[in-house]
């Protein structure tokens, strides 16, 4: 038999997603019949699948030894880069400024250089995260930025830190503003665009349409243009709504592609310019909740930027 206290990053949870990531080497068939025949309990008692787990409840395991034993401790993580550009950290988040060509999660192409990756190396050598300490959790990204585009994410590390922000996020609570070169210039200088946006899962590429389609979702894309040159224009965007490539596939709707995205744009315009890489950077954060944020309230009204933009001194300053 062993028992597990349930801490403040496993509260919340259901029981058999607990159970799942506590005890790995235990098959679901099994995890649920424990569970019904009254060998896996909360606080001395029955329990269902579906049971929501509270900081303090105690979950008692009556079953074989076999399941508990530990695999051998490696860490994919630790392969991964000590590169980490941290634009701000505190005791619950850190701000981290994603360049360029980094996947934020690990996928097909690559599983163990990845910025979450970097982000669990960094905070295991610090001290302040050991996957066998842990039940359940592990340091986790709110947001997420394409590979081909850099700027700023946000990294939880804990548990109830994650569940607020993921409900900022969803709420518009966070806002976030972009930096983008776009091919011409446009009539208006600011402005709101609207449009229904439909995304092709297989493709991974969507679709803009500028009245209401089948399964569309509608955006809006706020900008402003900063500075005009050469027939391109550096302008800043927030995001209204946050959907799959809306920044990139809202501009090249309206025929203002952005310079050097090959997916949305004409490569025989970027070639012109002799870029490959795409104009595009998420550069500033602001925390405006309207509601309580609990133990992150004293992130309110605060305002994150990068400095360092690969691309906008160098359009402002004609180089481009």
């Amino acid at each position: 038999m062993k028992t597990y206290t349930i801490g403040k990053n496993d509260a919340g949870q259901r029981l058999d997603k607990f159970i799942t990531k506590s005890v790995p080497n235990l098959p679901q068939a099994l995890l649920y019949k424990y569970i019904r025949i009254k060998r896996i309990k909360v606080n001395g008692g029955r329990a269902q699948i579906s049971t929501r787990l509270c900081e303090g409840d105690v979950v008692e395991m009556y079953i074989n030894d076999e399941f508990f034993t530990p695999k051998e401790q490696k860490y994919d993580f630790m392969t991964a880069s000590d590169r980490l550009n941290i634009l701000y950290e505190d005791e619950n988040i850190m701000l981290l400024d994603k360049k360029a060509g980094l996947l934020s999660h690990p996928d097909d192409t690559e599983f163990n250089d990845t910025l979450i990756t970097r982000v669990k190396k960094y905070l295991y050598n610090k001290g302040e995260f050991n996957p066998a300490d842990e039940n359940s959790f592990a340091p986790a990204l709110v947001n997420r930025i394409d590979r081909n585009t850099g700027g700023i994410v946000i990294a939880a590390k804990n548990a109830e830190s994650l569940r607020i922000l993921n409900r900022k996020l969803k709420d518009r609570e966070i806002e976030k503003y972009y930096l983008c070169v776009i091919h011409g210039t446009l009539k208006e200088k600011n402005g709101v665009l609207e449009g229904w946006l439909i995304k092709d899962e297989n493709k991974n590429k969507v679709r803009v349409y500028k009245t209401r389609q089948e399964n569309s979702k509608q955006i809006k894309t706020k900008f402003c243009v900063i500075e005009e040159r050469d027939n391109l224009s550096l302008v800043e965007v927030e995001l209204l709504t946050g959907r799959t490539h809306q920044i990139r596939a809202h501009f090249a709707s309206i025929g203002h592609p952005l310079l050097g995205d090959g997916k949305y744009g004409t490569n025989t315009l970027n070639k012109s310019y002799g870029y490959k890489k795409q104009f595009l950077y998420s550069y500033r954060l602001k925390f405006s909740f309207a509601t309580d944020a609990g133990v992150l309230n004293y992130l309110n009204g605060r305002d994150f930027s990068v400095e360092d933009v690969w691309f906008r001194d160098e359009f402002l300053k004609g180089n481009l």
